[in-house]
């Protein structure tokens, strides 16, 4: 390298670093989960910014940021919480918003993804609708996605920028290495779930068991537990998923665990959907406790004795600023968030 090419290479780094260090990080909040997004805000030592979100009188909706966000990195935070349509279509907006106000990147952090259960067709003439907002993500603006346990690990695919998914395991396994005691044993609720509770098993150094279901054809939100595949007689069971939505499939389980003569059962997620049925099902249940993340609001009324709500707030704000830093999201969780 001559004399000429060593100075135009240094004149570039210092333009790299100069470039680094005028980088910001903007962080914007929906109106679904800000609770969460303070949290995330404060791991982070910043603010959130203000979107000045406002509906009109036929409810649409409309936003207009406070501050600039030219060039900025900017991450919008909104669960995609009931009324899911509401959440998404304004996450859409804000993300619109930012793109139009020039800036630099745009990451959509999505700590429940909206629609994930649908991502292939179980019958015909059903859509893929985890796909279609996908699209919508895509077409708004956003560069790259940060979710929480999705659905399923092929969600990813249905994007074509990163997409970053965080697990709630280390929190969950944290609270049973405190909590839960010895001889205990880690239960899938399904088989679908069985490579998410053998990962629990691993880590925790306990036995494996998982629940054959089934759903009887044409009913929604029925289940029924037909055998228990492991043994559990006479040990606390801990069932694992990454959801409860109405808690059949959980207090399905759980009947079918004290059957086999389990002496005690607890019920664990990292979304806390609790639709419809869900908090009498799990009051009415032989489950001892719930334990679940805040991915997702939970109002006053769905919270009941035995449930118990733990922060993914540092999780999602230390993969905010690997993204913002250009380092690995992976590695925070030694390489095994990838499924």
């Amino acid at each position: 390298m001559d004399a000429d090419e060593g100075m135009q290479a240094a004149s570039e780094w210092e333009h790299e670093l100069e470039t680094l260090s005028r980088r910001r990080l903007v962080l914007l909040s929906g109106r679904a989960h800000p609770g969460l997004a303070e949290e995330i805000a404060g791991h982070l030592r910043t603010h959130l910014g203000d979107a000045n979100l406002r509906e009109f009188a036929d409810g649409e909706i409309h936003a207009r940021f406070s501050e600039s966000v030219r060039g900025a990195d900017v991450f919008i935070i909104q669960p995609h919480a009931r009324p899911v349509n509401d959440s998404l279509m304004e996450q859409l907006i804000m993300v619109d918003a930012a793109k139009r106000a020039s800036a630099g990147r745009i990451t959509a952090v999505c700590p429940y993804y909206g629609y994930s259960r649908q991502d292939r067709k179980s019958s015909g003439r059903e859509p893929i609708t985890a796909k279609l907002v996908a699209d919508l993500l895509s077409t708004a603006g956003v560069s790259r996605v940060i979710s929480v346990d999705l659905h399923s690990g092929q969600v990813q695919g249905f994007f074509d920028f990163p997409v970053d998914h965080l697990v709630a395991w280390p929190v969950l396994i944290s609270y049973l290495k405190t909590h839960g005691g010895d001889g205990f044993v880690v239960v899938s609720p399904d088989a679908g779930r069985v490579h998410v509770a053998e990962r629990y098993s691993q880590q925790l150094g306990t036995d494996l068991a998982f629940v054959h279901k089934r759903r009887p054809p044409g009913q929604a939100n029925v289940v029924e537990a037909l055998e228990v595949i492991g043994d559990v007689r006479g040990r606390r069971c801990v069932i694992v998923d990454d959801m409860i939505d109405t808690a059949g499939t959980m207090c399905a389980a759980a009947a079918r665990l004290v059957e086999e003569g389990a002496t005690e059962v607890w019920a664990m997620a990292t979304h806390a959907i609790l639709s419809g049925p869900a908090t009498e099902r799990l009051e009415r249940a032989p489950i001892a406790k719930v334990v679940v993340t805040n991915t997702l609001p939970l109002p006053v009324d769905r919270r009941i004795a035995k449930l118990e709500v733990l922060s993914i707030a540092e999780v999602i704000a230390s993969a905010i600023d690997a993204v913002f830093e250009d380092s690995s999201v992976s590695k925070l969780f030694g390489g095994q968030n990838l499924s």
